[in-house]
């Protein structure tokens, strides 16, 4: 249990995981800050971060400013007399922000800094082929994710992880990073070291729909680590050619199968059960998909309700 005075920032349910932990721990939050409210769908109703609903539900103190650098947002955060600011997942702060904390302020980070600084870590060590990855605290600074290291906590990353389920294994992960690195802080236990940069270093930078296309004439190692890397969210995807018609197709789940071919890449090779796509080194299954107007099906549906030209392809 910590007494110290903590503001809270962050906006994602990886976000949620992480306070939660801090709720449960008994840890003095007075202050959350998250993102404003958007309008989403069609009738533009108003949404709320998945933080600002838990912050509800447990009578914190919410905060939503449009405008990081406003002076009567400093002056409410202030008014809060935090010792030590949290971030997870929001926005870069301006240095009046995250200098204000005598104790100042840590960000959690989805991978083992220097690597993957950026927006979307979690995707881009899949999509690389890495078996190892981790979460990261460090003290803010004015760049992004340059700052002193606190901690690490390191994990593998089996074949079969994807997106989805690596994030939310660093997530507790996470959890227990950031207790752990308030405890250490308050014990006046930690010696933060300065990030070292004498290897290259893997970005992780924000992932946009064109990133998202499947390039076939890859190696199927390659294809499935960038289908999984992307699975759930934001999702591979590739224009499948069936006769006159070019679907867009949004690629969930596949597997390798290692057989030998002599078919073009890309071309498709269907059964009444398996859809498989032709690459160098075999075929990329295809197990879960989405076509446009339908829900996300596995392969066997979709072949029950999808009659396959001959000569159909992807790319």
């Amino acid at each position: 249990m910590s007494k110290l005075r903590i503001v809270f920032m962050g906006t994602p349910d990886f976000a949620v995981a992480i306070l939660d932990r801090l709720v449960k721990s008994d840890c003095n939050i007075v202050g959350v800050i998250t993102a404003p409210d958007k309008p989403a769908g069609r009738g533009r109703k108003l949404n709320e971060s998945a933080v600002k609903v838990y912050a509800m539900e447990h009578g914190l103190n919410i905060m939503q400013p449009t405008n990081l650098k406003d002076s009567n947002f400093i002056k409410e955060l202030e008014a809060l007399r935090p010792e030590l600011q949290i971030v997870v997942a929001f926005r870069m702060l301006p240095k009046a922000v995250w200098d204000l904390p005598k104790m100042g302020t840590f960000n959690l980070h989805a991978s083992l800094l220097p690597q993957y600084r950026g927006a979307a870590p979690i995707n881009w060590a899949i999509i690389n082929g890495e078996l190892e990855t981790g979460v990261t605290t460090f003290f803010i600074d004015d760049k992004i994710d340059t700052g002193a290291i606190l901690l690490q906590k390191k994990t593998s990353i089996s074949e079969e992880d994807t997106a989805g389920t690596l994030h939310d294994k660093l997530m507790y992960l996470g959890a227990d990073l950031v207790l752990e690195t308030i405890h250490k802080l308050e014990r006046n236990e930690m010696s933060p070291s300065k990030q070292e940069e004498d290897r290259p270093l893997r970005e992780a930078h924000k992932i946009h729909k064109e990133t998202c296309e499947i390039d076939w004439t890859l190696d199927i190692t390659t294809i499935y680590n960038f289908i999984r890397g992307l699975s759930p969210y934001p999702t591979a995807w590739t224009y499948m050619h069936n006769g006159e018609d070019q679907l867009f197709l949004k690629i969930y789940s596949a597997k390798m199968d290692l057989e030998p071919h002599q078919l073009e890449v890309g071309t498709i090779a269907a059964t009444k059960n398996e859809l498989k796509v032709a690459v160098k080194g075999g075929f990329i299954n295809l197990l879960e998909i989405q076509l446009p107007g339908k829900r996300k099906m596995n392969t066997k549906e979709v072949l029950n309700g999808l009659k396959l030209a001959e000569n159909a392809y992807v790319g």
